[in-house]
């Protein structure tokens, strides 16, 4: 997604101004990334999501992931709190509903339509880039 994404920032550039960040997993140190930030979004493919994705606004919470190697992005919320003694810009993770994450394997049918409607969604997201327009789309399905 994030190579789709790259390719249509020079059309959204006059909407928001991005900045796209990937990595394997939510480390501490992305708590430094939120830093001058206005808006945030993470998005993350889970087992634990609804079928086929859902935006959800976040809020700091420490959780059994914060002390781990690897973060939720409610946890990484939580650093950035606790670094900055000031609230995160408004944090928002778009799930996208995985079903297998066996090292190598190709996404399957299901999954590539998952993706589908994700990409739906962030395009809708990136249209309007305020906080009030992503609450409205917030846990419901693209």
């Amino acid at each position: 997604m994030l190579d789709r994404l790259e390719a249509a920032v020079p059309g959204l550039a006059h909407r928001c101004d991005l900045a796209l960040l990937s990595d394997f997993q939510f480390q501490v140190e992305h708590a430094l990334d939120l830093e001058g930030r206005d808006l945030a979004l993470f998005i993350d493919a889970s087992v634990a999501c609804a079928a086929p994705c859902g935006l959800q606004r976040l809020a700091p919470e420490p959780d059994s992931s914060f002390t781990t190697h690897a973060l939720s992005p409610a946890a990484v919320l939580h650093v950035y709190l606790g670094i900055r003694g000031q609230e995160p810009p408004p944090s928002y993770l778009l799930g996208i509903r995985g079903l297998a994450f066996e090292l190598g394997a190709p996404m399957g049918p299901q999954a590539l339509t998952h993706l589908e409607v994700a990409w739906s969604l962030l395009r809708r997201l990136l249209e309007d880039p305020r906080p009030e327009a992503w609450d409205a789309l917030s846990l419901t399905r693209a």
